[in-house]
């Protein structure tokens, strides 16, 4: 658990200095920073994205695991619970800033994001293979290295996202303490059932909805994310029974 509670110090110390150099710095720089890290989060999004070796299993988990999703909007109970901890922490109606966003300059609540800052970080920060095979050897091996060499691209990455979405980052630790936690914690009962297709694909579908957040901070087109979740429940499902497929594919002739 100690790389853990490490990675989670790198993300909020990360923000406390991204909220610190946004501080220092004029509008027009502010939306430099903004669009420095929609294009940092593509290049993320991409080379996760591309780890895929199914591509099928990608967009049927990714169009079914969105259309759940948003039934049960999943989205908007993570912002819901977001705005929550912006209540608990800063105070309701607490002003806040204004945020550059390709130049345009927007006032009140929208301006500084919480929630969105807090969803956008979350996912980041949790769907990668670091997070899933680092706590894997940390668990079963005592092998903290991986997650420390996160810890330093999370903490990195926050400097960019808190100065761009503002203190909603930092709460993304949240999370992380208890999705690598559980992991660490599990790793020894669940690592014989995890294979590298798993793995792959897991990490694939990870970089699609790390891709959905470079959109959103490029303000190119506007996702919900965190809709989407469902989809590496079904993409586990689906590679669980790779084998299965390739059996069937096989006695018909495919």
């Amino acid at each position: 658990m100690i790389a853990t509670v490490i990675n989670c110090l790198a993300v909020i110390i990360g923000s406390l200095l991204g909220l610190l150099l946004v501080e220092r710095i004029s509008e027009k720089y502010r939306s430099a920073i903004f669009d420095g890290a929609g294009i940092a989060t593509v290049v993320i999004g991409v080379s996760m994205a591309l780890e895929s070796k199914r591509i099928i299993f990608l967009a049927l988990s990714l169009i079914a695991g969105g259309l759940l999703g948003t039934l049960w909007d999943i989205d908007g109970a993570i912002l819901r619970f977001g705005r929550f901890l912006e209540r608990l922490t800063l105070g309701r109606g607490k002003k806040e800033r204004p945020r550059a966003i390709n130049g345009n300059t927007e006032q009140g609540a929208a301006a500084w994001d919480f929630g969105h800052g807090f969803l956008n970080a979350s996912v980041l920060y949790c769907v990668g293979a670091m997070a899933l095979i680092g706590s894997f050897r940390a668990g079963t091996q005592g092998d903290y290295t991986l997650l420390l060499t996160k810890s330093v691209l999370d903490g990195s990455m926050a400097i960019l996202l808190a100065a761009a979405m503002g203190p909603g980052v930092a709460f993304s630790a949240l999370p992380i303490l208890v999705y690598q936690g559980i992991l660490t914690i599990a790793a020894v009962y669940i690592k014989p059932y995890v294979s590298p297709l798993i793995i792959s694909e897991l990490t694939g579908i990870g970089g699609a909805m790390i891709l959905m957040i470079a959109l959103n901070l490029l303000s190119l087109k506007t996702i919900k994310t965190a809709n989407f979740l469902p989809s590496l429940v079904i993409i586990v499902l689906f590679a669980a029974l790779d084998p299965l497929f390739a059996q069937v594919a096989k006695q018909w002739g495919m």
